[in-house]
């Protein structure tokens, strides 16, 4: 067990989207603490409440990521920090859209890339959810 000095406490941030179950349920966006940062399962839902890219899981997925990447940013950190995606959706036969999405962002990164076929999404309208993990490096 450290003491003294060599013990080091990592603050912790909740970051809020908007969201009015954020409140109602109880859960935060994005939570960093120290270095690290976790962004939960978002989804293409705009902020008027309407799915962005109906029907076209490549949209959803490109736009959920410029969502996740702007949270990033709001926090401090950049794409160049992204560890690790985790992609849910309702059909493995998208995919490869996914994938041509996820490209585009972070061909040069290359975090580690997870997708799972999932059985529903919130919405029938929904077909991608993404989850984020991030390390500051120079933080």
């Amino acid at each position: 067990m450290m003491k003294g000095s060599a013990a080091m406490k990592m603050e912790r941030k909740n970051y809020y989207s908007g969201s009015a179950l954020e409140e109602k349920v109880g859960f935060s966006r994005m939570v960093s603490i120290g270095p690290f940062i976790h962004i939960g399962g978002t989804t293409s839902v705009q902020p008027d409440g309407s799915v962005f890219g109906i029907d076209s899981p490549y949209e959803q997925t490109k736009y959920i990521l410029q969502k996740l990447i702007h949270l990033l940013e709001g926090a401090g950190a950049t794409i160049e920090d992204v560890i690790k995606v985790k992609c849910y959706t309702t059909e493995m036969s998208y995919a490869q859209e996914i994938a041509k999405a996820y490209t585009e962002s972070f061909f040069e990164v290359k975090p580690l890339l997870t997708i799972v076929g999932i059985t529903m999404l919130n919405r029938e309208t929904q077909l991608v959810e993404i989850e984020l993990e991030t390390v500051k490096v120079n933080s």
